[in-house]
């Protein structure tokens, strides 16, 4: 191959991977299923491009380093402590769950494939994984609501280097002990596990160790600190691997969970480095991997291959999910909804491809039964799993909860006010005395860059139907309004108006790319904030007929300023500039008073403010 050709490879690699990003983003479909189709097209149809001629001997190691770059990723994205809050399911889910699936998806392997029995240990190991980078999507999509949400979510991410490490296991023991029984298989599985676990968290935790100390006393300057530490870790995976043979996975995941866990050093921005290089490493092994794929393999399955993962679908999943959830807190309705999600992803394709290199002859019919299982179960879950959720009565058509962008004092009292109205809300902010303040206050908090990757997958979402971004950075608020013009909509995205500079207003983005104004024109952070420093408060007022809208203003006067309005069905409205507010009696206005103006009211003998419920 020429070096023209090369470079044209390269370069449609990565132009395919963006594009079927961009593309998916548009349509709002999963992107996975467009990158499989824009591989597929690229590599066996048109013959385009040619993975194994492109790269020779590197492919095997480029593919690898990938795998272990992404699963390092997720490792960062776990917290430990939220982990312990979801309950006894989770664990179960990738422990008993991740062995009935592995013995039943050997099973159906053996059975309907015809597969030895070594390459069907494997590849029931590799379809343990639950494609994280897949049910984030889907869960965004859906919102369903209570806490299946967060063990679904959940079990995405830790189950993907718990298939990734058993998936090597099995492979050593494929390689030590040639296994011919299961029982031959787990006494070959044994000694590796021991050895990968040891060299794992030695090599692991002494780079994570290695890479804080850095970070702590600055011998790094900030403009490198991503490349050192994508250097560490590149460095751990190759050293581990080196020592022994396929433990870098479970090293350089370990390294993630152990820096996204400590506290000495803030390693936000380095999450969200490691999210945009996911991105690109998903889109480029997709395309990569889905052109390898020959059609005749798949003809080679035939009607076996269909039968295969239906199997997966409706009698191992299921069967998986009600083993490990029996005796647990979630009802019947959660457990079917996890019974119906279970797709597999990036790291079921990667490890399928990195393991049918190293096999040779011996691992023919591992990567296109995984491709097959990949693409099906994602149009399946993908095409199905809305309405499964609202025919269980698991997702909110309508949720009313509002996510406040900003923690300060302004923002906790009036999101105090929306809770205690009796919508879910929830406070995002990287500032750590107003999280540690709000969470004081009884809100519910997320520390975080509502402009992060982690924050558009990891926040519980459930229940919340809007956002309202109050932060003091008006580009901040506009960017935030943009991030997730996916998961609520440009109706539901809200901001402070800006700033003013001397009598004229700066926005910071034209209309349709930036949020609705909230409350008034003139609102902005600093009007807010100025008038909570007057004692003003956020109270909920429940009009009547004895005291309606225009006793309200009597009471009040007209400097008091309207934030949200709930109306007789329940339903949350919030008020935004320049709209004409006209509450009825029976609906809860939500405001913002001054109550010395109240006390001035009441010594002239308003209208009595009716008790709150």
């Amino acid at each position: 191959m020429s070096a023209e050709d090369r470079l044209l490879g390269l370069g449609l690699i990565a132009g395919l991977g963006v594009s079927g990003q961009w593309l998916a983003w548009r349509l709002q479909v999963p992107s996975i299923l467009l990158l499989l189709g824009l591989g597929f097209l690229a590599g066996p149809v048109l013959g385009l491009l040619q993975p194994d001629a492109l790269f020779g001997d590197l492919l095997f190691p480029i593919v690898s380093l990938s795998v272990g770059l992404i699963l390092f990723e997720g490792g960062l994205s776990l917290r430990l402590g939220d982990l312990r809050h979801i309950g006894g399911s989770l664990w179960n889910l990738v422990t008993l769950g991740a062995l009935v699936t592995w013995a039943l998806a050997t099973w159906a392997a053996q059975t309907l494939l015809d597969m030895p029995l070594s390459t069907a240990l494997l590849l029931g190991s590799i379809l343990v994984v639950t494609g994280p980078t897949v049910v984030g999507p889907l869960l965004r999509h859906v919102r369903p609501v209570g806490k299946v949400a967060a063990v679904a979510h959940w079990e995405g991410i830790v189950i993907d280097p718990v298939g990734a490490v058993l998936a090597v296991l099995v492979f050593e023991a494929i390689g030590a002990a040639h296994a011919d029984s299961f029982v031959q298989a787990a006494r070959g599985v044994v000694l590796p596990l021991v050895e990968t676990a040891v060299i794992g968290t030695v090599i692991g935790g002494l780079a994570a160790f290695a890479a804080l100390q850095a970070l702590r006393r600055y011998w790094v300057p900030d403009y490198l600190q991503n490349p050192v530490l994508l250097m560490a870790v590149s460095s751990a995976f190759v050293l581990s691997n080196l020592v022994r043979e396929e433990s870098g996975l479970f090293t350089v995941t370990l390294m993630g969970v152990l820096l996204a866990n400590q506290r000495a050093v803030p390693v936000q921005h380095i999450v969200e480095f490691k999210e945009n290089l996911r991105v690109l490493l998903i889109a480029s092994l997709f395309i990569l991997l889905a052109a390898r794929v020959s059609f005749a393999e798949f003809r080679e399955l035939g009607w076996r291959g269909l039968v295969f993962v239906g199997f997966l679908i409706v009698v191992v999943r299921p069967l998986a999910v009600l083993v490990s959830t029996l005796g647990s807190s979630l009802n019947l309705r959660e457990r079917a909804f996890l019974a119906w999600l279970a797709p597999r992803g990036i790291v079921a394709a990667s490890v399928a491809s990195v393991f049918a290199l190293r096999l040779g002859d011996a691992g023919r019919g591992l990567v296109p039964a995984t491709f097959l299982v990949i693409a099906l179960s994602v149009a399946v879950y993908g095409l199905t799993l809305p309405f499964v959720a609202r025919r269980l009565r698991l997702s909110n058509p309508s949720p009313q909860g509002v996510l406040f962008v900003g923690a300060h004092p302004a923002a906790r009292a009036i999101a105090k006010a929306v809770k205690g109205a009796g919508f879910p809300v929830l406070l995002v902010d990287n500032n750590a005395g107003h999280v540690s303040a709000a969470r004081l206050e009884g809100l519910p908090t997320a520390f975080t860059s509502i402009l992060s990757e982690h924050a558009l997958n990891l926040l519980d979402q459930s229940g919340l139907g809007r956002l309202v971004a109050m932060t003091s950075d008006d580009e901040v608020n506009a960017l935030a309004t943009l991030h997730f013009r996916e998961v609520f909509g440009r109706a539901e995205l809200y901001q402070l108006p800006p700033r003013r500079a001397g009598s004229r207003r700066t926005d910071t983005a034209p209309a349709h790319l930036r949020g609705r104004y909230l409350f008034g024109p003139d609102t902005n952070y600093d009007a807010l904030e100025a008038r909570f420093a007057r004692g003003e408060v956020a109270k909920a007022t429940r009009l009547s007929a004895e005291f309606d809208y225009e006793d309200f203003r009597g009471k009040y006067g007209e400097a008091a300023l309207p934030l949200f309005l709930v109306t007789e069905t329940e339903l949350l409205r919030v008020v935004v500039a320049g709209e004409s507010l006209a509450p009825k009696p029976g609906q809860l206005l939500i405001s913002l008073v001054d109550p010395a103006r109240a006390k001035l009211s009441q010594e002239t003998k308003a209208p009595a403010e009716p008790a709150q419920e």
